[in-house]
């Protein structure tokens, strides 16, 4: 009888043990599934992701694989950072900067204004030309799709003024690679607009048997 009480006694506790166990585990793994933000120590940012000053290892980054289809996958990168006292807004700020730069790989155009005018200053006999020279760089990006985008990496710390910053790095894989490759939004347009005009083509064609009736 006594027996069967100390193994009761130590089955109990193998539960026991086991339960705080696997609750330890649980906590750990919740644990290492957050994100913990640094807080920026100076005023003036002295260190930066690597990535971020285009230092990419691009096998990584574009997740390209030593062997299989995927070995021969490309990318394109662009990268952004914004403050904001608001976190979600930072890492929007900073993601849109890093599309636009994307945007300006694909389609980005630079035109040059120049501006020179000159003219003579002074008497007859003692006149002076002064020139005055000006030139413009503007750099355009129109309508560039860059559907498909996905993050590489992504980082946030925290500025002396409590304000969050954010580091975005985005990849565009080119080609079949592209997960919106198979995928154009005009075609759906284009697809739907069809289908409003053949509703509106089988209406008129019915109103008019109707009316010959």
């Amino acid at each position: 009888m006594e027996g069967k009480m100390i193994k009761n006694v130590m089955k109990s506790n193998i539960i026991k043990y086991t339960i705080i166990v696997l609750a330890g585990i649980l906590l750990s793994n919740c644990a290492s599934n957050t994100y913990s933000i640094k807080s920026e120590k100076n005023k003036t940012v002295s260190k930066v992701p690597a990535w971020y000053m285009s230092d990419v290892a691009e096998k990584k980054a574009c997740d390209i694989k030593i062997f299989g289809k995927d070995k021969d996958k490309q990318c394109i990168y662009g990268v952004g950072t914004s403050v904001s006292p608001s976190l979600e807004l930072a890492i929007e700020k900073a993601k849109l900067t890093a599309k636009a730069e994307l945007a300006d790989i694909i389609k980005g155009e630079m035109n040059k204004k120049a501006k020179i005018f000159v003219t003579e200053l002074g008497k007859t006999y003692q006149k002076s030309v002064v020139t005055d020279v000006e030139t413009t760089l503007v750099n355009i990006i129109k309508e560039t799709p860059v559907r498909g985008y996905e993050i590489f990496a992504q980082e946030v710390t925290m500025t002396k003024n409590n304000y969050y910053r954010a580091w975005i790095g985005l990849r565009l894989p080119l080609g079949e690679y592209n997960k919106m490759y198979n995928y154009a939004v005009i075609d759906v347009v284009d697809a739907f607009e069809l289908k409003k005009k053949a509703e509106l083509a089988y209406k008129t064609i019915d109103q008019t048997e109707t009316n010959n009736q």
